[in-house]
């Protein structure tokens, strides 16, 4: 299965942000629609970053009373690893275990056109391996 399937299964709207956003706007951002990350792009709404709540978290850790302070742009990471719509979505889970992150954008002709979490993935997979073992199944029992 690759990217390309599992984001025709999710719904169109990608959740964007402004770089000077501030944290508490993109906080209530990501709580409103239930998500755990955010893209930051830029007034051409091309692609500049990643805001993800953990983000958010380890700035309060370090720095509470500032972060809720601070815009987007300061906590993002910059030119995140991106992915392309052909990828597998087993090649995907290992690109996001190697980077150790749970979001990635996924990019097409310069353009994003979605982001993929690791649950997305995880469940798509998961979904993979009970349909392949169905036919198997059905096979070695010569079912039709």
């Amino acid at each position: 299965m690759t990217i390309h399937a599992l984001l025709k299964a999710k719904p169109n709207a990608i959740i964007a942000a402004r770089a000077d956003m501030k944290i508490s706007e993109v906080a209530i951002l990501l709580a409103d629609k239930g998500i755990g990350a955010v893209m930051i792009v830029d007034d051409d709404n091309k692609l500049i970053g990643i805001l993800s709540e953990r983000d958010i978290v380890r700035s309060l850790a370090r720095q509470a009373n500032e972060t809720v302070t601070l815009t987007a742009a300061d906590l993002m990471t910059k030119n995140p690893i991106v992915t392309n719509p052909g990828v597998s979505i087993e090649q995907v889970m290992e690109i996001m275990t190697e980077g150790r992150f749970r979001h990635l954008p996924v990019m097409e002709h310069g353009q994003l056109i979605g982001i993929v979490s690791i649950g997305d993935v995880v469940k798509a997979w998961i979904d993979q391996q009970a349909h392949e073992v169905h036919s198997l199944r059905t096979y070695v029992m010569g079912v039709a």
